[in-house]
């Protein structure tokens, strides 16, 4: 793919900063449209239900682990040129941090890249949780928290200063990756068929898949063409969150794919919300409730960091180009979802006796 007539336009950081745009706009419309979100589909799971919010998590996996093994490929992408690749893993990182993402997001009613989803729709709740996600992600890579993950992280890296690729290290070829992609995305939609499921939702949960195959691909064909170094990257909303915070806090911001990824996501979700009419604004129900969104959000912002990726970024972007650590972290997270659950909402109250735990999802 030539892009080479885009430079002559603008520069190189405003052409990635315009990629992150187009990549989050796509993203956050499909998002929107779709309810994908990581913390529903863990939490049917853990109620022992394999209903829509798994179907649809599934399905934005499979579609993310389709375009990008067929981009790859087609010779459209190198996942060996990606940042987070191309960097040291950290397995202890991916073990805890993943297991503090997972109760976060639970305790928040949603994953980091649902809450901005959400943000844009009117819900003041994931305002104030994703700003807290925000801080506490800029303090975990760059401030106060930055030691205490730095050594947490260190415990359990991965060999030879860089991350490990699942499929040469379980001997299986590239096509490997394509076909398990095909096989998720048959499991989807029979568990779509199963919960009658329409074609729009299914159409849209793909469509977040594509943007994460999207970002791949752009940033990796500027990549190619730039003067500068540029990284190799897709959606995820850890280090992107912070990077955006400090944008506007600082004296010379620096524009990146980062900087436009998550403008890109609001404005998405904003414009399918107002064109489907949901526009609403919403705040806490209580104190208990804010209380325990805030600790999610906290959670959050350092598992995320320490993971080395959010339910998005390790979860589906680094889980499409199977990156090993990615892959645990994901693990991780579901682990920690599940008993966060178990032990907080399925819990019944003293009083209500053990008939009361909730059957069904809580609303976001």
């Amino acid at each position: 793919m030539d892009i080479t007539f885009l430079l002559e336009i603008v520069d190189e950081a405003e052409l990635a900063a315009l990629f992150g745009l187009a990549t989050g706009a796509v993203f956050g419309f499909a998002a929107q449209r779709s309810s994908f979100c990581l913390r529903a589909a863990t939490v049917e799971f853990a109620r022992k239900r394999l209903g829509p919010r798994m179907a649809v998590w599934l399905l934005t996996f499979s579609a993310a682990v389709i375009w990008v093994q067929a981009a790859q490929l087609a010779g459209l992408f190198r996942s060996s040129d990606a940042r987070m690749m191309a960097v040291a893993g950290s397995w202890s990182g991916a073990i805890i941090g993943g297991l503090m993402f997972g109760a976060g997001m639970v305790l928040a009613r949603g994953c980091s890249g649902r809450l901005l989803v959400l943000a844009a729709t009117g819900n003041l709740r994931s305002v104030v949780s994703g700003l807290i996600f925000a801080v506490v992600a800029q303090m975990t890579l760059h401030g106060w928290l930055a030691p205490l993950r730095q050594w947490l992280a260190g415990l359990w890296v991965t060999p030879g200063g860089h991350n490990v690729d699942l499929l040469p290290a379980l001997s299986l070829p590239q096509e490997a990756g394509l076909v398990l992609g095909l096989a998720c995305a048959a499991l989807a939609l029979w568990l779509a068929l199963r919960n009658a499921i329409g074609w729009s939702t299914l159409v849209f949960a793909s469509g977040v898949g594509f943007a994460i195959a999207l970002g791949w691909t752009l940033t990796f064909t500027l990549a190619q063409v730039a003067f500068e170094p540029m990284s190799v990257t897709s959606a995820t909303f850890s280090g992107p969150s912070a990077n955006t915070l400090m944008f506007f806090l600082t004296d010379n911001p620096v524009l990146d794919f980062d900087i436009g990824l998550v403008p890109g996501v609001f404005l998405g979700a904003l414009v399918a919300a107002a064109l489907a009419r949901e526009l609403k604004f919403q705040g806490f129900d209580g104190e208990s409730q804010m209380r325990r969104s805030m600790l999610g959000a906290a959670l959050m912002g350092f598992g995320a960091m320490l993971a080395g990726g959010c339910a998005v970024g390790a979860g589906v972007t680094g889980g499409s180009i199977f990156v090993a650590t990615a892959w645990l972290a994901l693990a991780c997270m579901w682990i920690g979802a599940v008993v966060t659950d178990a032990l907080v909402d399925q819990a019944p109250s003293p009083a209500a006796g053990p008939e009361a735990a909730p059957e069904t999802v809580p609303a976001e």
